[in-house]
């Protein structure tokens, strides 16, 4: 893999034992009728072996990774989580190999090439995506008390060239988002969860970070990312609640004052964690986005252990 111009926090990073590094994108087609969410996970925080790996003692995060891919189509869906480590990870400052699946800056470009097996139930998903940043971002902002988590927007406002080859051919653009998140211990032992999203115009990306500590303290994130390569903090959005999911958790969203939020599509829904579609008002502009919700003390129970390996695959190199 050629070395090029750093283009954000570098694939080859060092990650402590016990601690964490991930890539995320995602993207959202013109017609809103498809998506697509990416995260290349080194040392995988919700992983149920990485997670019994460090109750025997220091665990090597590179024994333990991922490439996550969930498709959202208006016929169907798809879902890969399939753990890896040893000569099946190869990492390098512009390029993250996982398997048969990559995440590499060309150029200007971030493209990632996926092929995976679905969970539960088998099949196969593949394709390629090609990220084109309108701006880069450069800031870095750590979440916890401690400085031990941090979270690096990288491009948070771009488009995306979406090519799925399996399980059916479909091509489609639209606006895209891409990130990454640093830690040098669990998730769990900082944060009881957070409530996270993005939401897009064609001018600018609104982020909001809302994490509470383990300790009782909050922190929250609002910030604004413009075509332009423009960011600024925002003042603070009103809190709005959408509809809790089929399995109870919660979804606040930030929004503009006295305007409500959209679920368009509920797109994850377990024990533990949701991911949705969303619309809403954000200076005053119209905007499509993803929302996350996370409850790392469900993640924490044994029941919720025990159900992850069936929606993910341990590979041994």
């Amino acid at each position: 893999m050629r070395e090029s111009r750093d283009r954000g926090p570098r694939f080859d990073e060092p990650v402590p034992r016990n601690g964490y590094a991930w890539w995320y994108l995602d993207a959202l087609s013109d017609d809103g009728r498809s998506g697509i969410t990416i995260i290349g996970l080194v040392g995988s925080v919700f992983s149920p072996f990485y997670a019994a790996a460090r109750k025997r003692g220091p665990a090597d995060p590179l024994a333990h990774c991922s490439m996550n891919v969930a498709l959202y189509g208006p016929a169907r869906d798809a879902w890969s989580f399939t753990e890896r480590g040893g000569t099946d990870v190869r990492r390098y400052g512009t390029a993250l190999v996982i398997g048969t699946s990559s995440m590499e800056w060309q150029d200007d470009t971030l493209v990632v090439r996926f092929e995976e097996e679905t969970a539960p139930l088998p099949g196969r998903v593949s394709g390629t995506v090609r990220i084109h940043p309108l701006a880069i971002a450069h800031e870095s902002f750590v979440l916890d008390t401690h400085g031990r988590h941090r979270w690096a927007p990288i491009a948070p406002i771009a488009r995306a060239e979406v090519d799925i080859r399996r399980p059916e051919g479909t091509r489609w653009t639209g606006m895209a988002y891409v990130d990454s998140n640093f830690g040098s211990e669990p998730l769990e032992d900082s944060f009881t969860g957070w409530n996270w999203s993005r939401a897009t115009t064609q001018r600018r990306t609104v982020v909001t970070y809302d994490s509470v500590r383990r300790d009782g303290t909050r922190d929250l994130i609002q910030h604004s990312f413009g075509a332009d390569g423009r960011s600024e903090p925002l003042e603070p959005l009103a809190l709005a609640r959408a509809p809790r999911t089929l399995w109870g958790m919660e979804r606040p969203v930030r929004v503009d004052p006295g305007t409500s939020p959209r679920v368009v599509r509920t797109l994850e829904d377990t024990p533990f964690y949701a991911r949705s579609q969303l619309s809403g008002r954000y200076l005053g502009e119209h905007a499509h986005g993803v929302h996350e919700a996370l409850s790392l003390d469900r993640f924490r129970t044994r029941v919720v252990q025990f159900m992850l390996p069936y929606r993910m695959r341990r590979v041994s190199p």
